[in-house]
């Protein structure tokens, strides 16, 4: 266990999204940002940095022996704030990451009060949305597969798919989160689904599991997108959020089989599972 620490005392709220990838994160962060009051964005480098720096201040570093817990939760903290230095004049801050889910010890320990915001789509949905930007650019390679130009739809969703591949991992995480004693009172489950056909209901909940007053959002007009990040991992459209929030019916692109073969794995929507009482929306 670390030493005790004096608790976090910024004048900013921090708050996380996390979740699933195609399943309304950068959504939902589009949404938010129409709060002056809060700044919310696509995956941010934070968890990733935060990531190594905890690395180097295990045994991994030779002269970690003289890095006492306090002054770790201090330099954590210390990357969090001075990451967000620039939107001093906010009083929210929505950091998105699919590696939150799996560090809510480490979020709970550095700020207390925080929430985690997952994002969740059913699994075969998720996945045929992946497949749908692969194929809006034949003429390219994506970064998603490393890559390989010799892949097919199978080889895709094995990958995607793996533990450590882009869609495994994240929902691993947010299983790992929904199960684990950090969820009650912590973490939110807010489906695609949800958001997309009742966006000013599915909103009411997130502004109620923060505690922030309501503020009246435009769901006809909501903009984001990160084009050069998009076009750097050879998927254009991947952050693109469309203008208007409303649902869309589509065909599936994935062959039925691998379609059938997920979905059943939408482990949030049976109460059975949910022994902490997390709310889904």
């Amino acid at each position: 266990m670390p030493a005790a620490a004096p608790p976090a005392t910024s004048a900013r709220k921090f708050h996380f999204i996390s979740g699933l990838p195609r399943a309304g994160s950068t959504l939902l962060a589009a949404i938010l940002n129409q709060n002056p009051r809060f700044r919310a964005g696509m995956t941010s480098p934070l968890a990733d940095i935060m990531g190594v720096v905890i690395a180097e201040m295990s045994s991994k570093n030779d002269f970690s022996f003289d890095v006492t817990d306090a002054q770790r939760l201090s330099i954590l903290r210390g990357l969090v704030e001075n990451f967000y230095a620039a939107q001093a004049d906010v009083g929210v801050v929505f950091d998105t990451s699919r590696l939150w889910c799996s560090r809510m010890e480490l979020l709970h320990t550095l700020y207390p009060q925080s929430k985690v915001i997952a994002c969740v789509r059913q699994l075969p949905w998720v996945l045929d949305s992946m497949e749908r930007l692969v194929r809006r650019q034949p003429l390219g390679v994506s970064k998603v597969f490393r890559f390989d130009t010799n892949t097919t739809v199978y080889s895709r969703v094995e990958a995607l798919t793996d533990p450590r591949g882009m869609v495994g991992f994240s929902f691993q995480a947010t299983k790992d989160a929904f199960y684990g004693r950090y969820a009650p009172g912590h973490l939110l489950l807010l489906t695609y689904e949800s958001l997309a056909r009742n966006p000013a209901a599915a909103m009411r909940a997130v502004y109620q599991f923060i505690g922030e007053p309501w503020f009246e959002h435009d769901f006809g007009n909501v903009s984001y997108h990160a084009d050069e990040f998009d076009a750097r991992v050879g998927m254009p459209g991947l952050h693109t959020v469309r203008p208007k929030v409303e649902p869309v019916e589509r065909t599936p692109v994935l062959p039925l089989e691998i379609f059938g073969r997920f979905a059943n794995e939408s482990f949030w929507l049976d109460p059975k599972n949910n022994v902490s009482q997390v709310p889904v929306v």
